[in-house]
């Protein structure tokens, strides 16, 4: 069996860490995260990664300080380097560098997928498939859930149905990441804790940008809610339904049904 290849990303953004992770975890790698330079600094004395993905500007200790704690006297890293940065010139900045790629903030999940994926390929010489480094099937969605485990049992159920992921664990991040991408359909839970669900898409249908979204709110089946209400909450412009659901695969079918 193929050994597993790893990678360590470093980012201060929750949100970030957790899609990269889950995604790339979708993909068979094995991920460590950290929340700072110091924190990657101190996991990498029992991670030893087949790339690193930095973020630059973090606080306790940056991407560039990292990345010089890691090198060899030749200025070369020990492990290769993705960058992610938002940074104007960052090739300028980075041309006495020796690193393997750096993409630039704003960016989208699946650029930073293959461009990990192509670093490995070329640093291992392993011959990944062109298949596992092509972009999933363009069917985009969006889904929202502040429970840890939910977030990462529907997240990875999607993405190994072949759909492309975005995602946020609270209200507001979701508004914030919708508004910059648009996606064709939203999965939004009802029972966010920082704005409901049905508020969410209620903010999101008023702005020119984001008002054609279609939209699948969800709740856990666990007798908390009125099912008269739920089924007046889908019957709104642009809810396709409201689910009530256990398994993750419920939701799945709700999304294939809406995309057939």
């Amino acid at each position: 069996m193929e050994k597993k290849k790893k990678i360590m990303v470093v980012d201060d953004d929750q949100d970030l860490r957790s899609n990269l992770q889950y995604q790339f975890a979708a993909r068979d790698y094995e991920v460590v995260t950290a929340n700072d330079g110091l924190d990657g600094l101190e996991k990498l004395n029992n991670f030893s990664p087949d790339l690193m993905i930095l973020d630059l500007n973090m606080p306790n200790m940056g991407g560039i300080e990292l990345y010089h704690k890691i090198s060899e006297e030749t200025g070369s890293p020990k492990h290769p380097v993705l960058i992610l940065t938002a940074r104007a010139n960052t090739k300028e900045l980075f041309e006495n560098f020796n690193i393997d790629g750096f993409i630039t903030k704003p960016f989208e999940i699946d650029d930073v997928i293959k461009e990990a994926g192509i670093i490995i390929e070329k640093k291992s010489n392993t011959g990944v498939s062109k298949e596992k480094l092509k972009a999933l099937e363009a069917r985009g969605i969006f889904f929202v859930d502040n429970d840890q485990e939910s977030f990462n049992k529907v997240g990875l159920t999607f993405l190994n149905s072949g759909y492309k992921v975005n995602s946020a664990q609270t209200g507001a991040r979701a508004i914030e990441k919708m508004m910059m991408d648009p996606p064709a359909l939203a999965l939004v839970n009802l029972s966010l804790e920082d704005i409901s669900g049905d508020i969410v898409i209620e903010k999101l249908l008023r702005m020119p940008k984001t008002e054609d979204i279609k939209f699948i709110l969800y709740v856990h089946r666990n007798g908390d809610h009125d099912p008269h209400i739920l089924e007046k909450m889908g019957e709104k412009k642009s809810i396709l339904g409201c689910v009530e659901y256990v398994n993750p695969d419920e939701l799945l079918d709700a999304v294939n049904k809406a995309f057939a």
